[in-house]
């Protein structure tokens, strides 16, 4: 693992807000389970699990809400 990735959670826009949302939500996974190869074995059985699939959706999600807090909801919806 890489020492510091994580500098901030400010970001300029949604998308950018979205993209590290879901850099946030990959990275809890590498800390999780840090073995490449386990995490590619897996791969295999969530990419065709509805429920595992809406499980990851929801991290994102989490993990958007907890960007956009931090950016004040993009300046109070700018």
């Amino acid at each position: 693992m890489p020492d510091t990735w994580l500098n901030t959670l400010q970001t300029a826009t949604p998308q950018e807000g979205f993209e590290l949302a879901i850099k946030l939500s990959r990275m809890g996974i590498k800390y999780t389970q840090p073995s490449d190869e386990i995490r590619q074995k897996l791969r295999e059985v969530y990419a065709n699990d509805a429920d595992s699939l809406t499980a990851a959706s929801q991290v994102v999600a989490i993990n958007f809400q907890t960007v956009a807090a931090a950016n004040n909801y993009w300046r109070d919806h700018s």
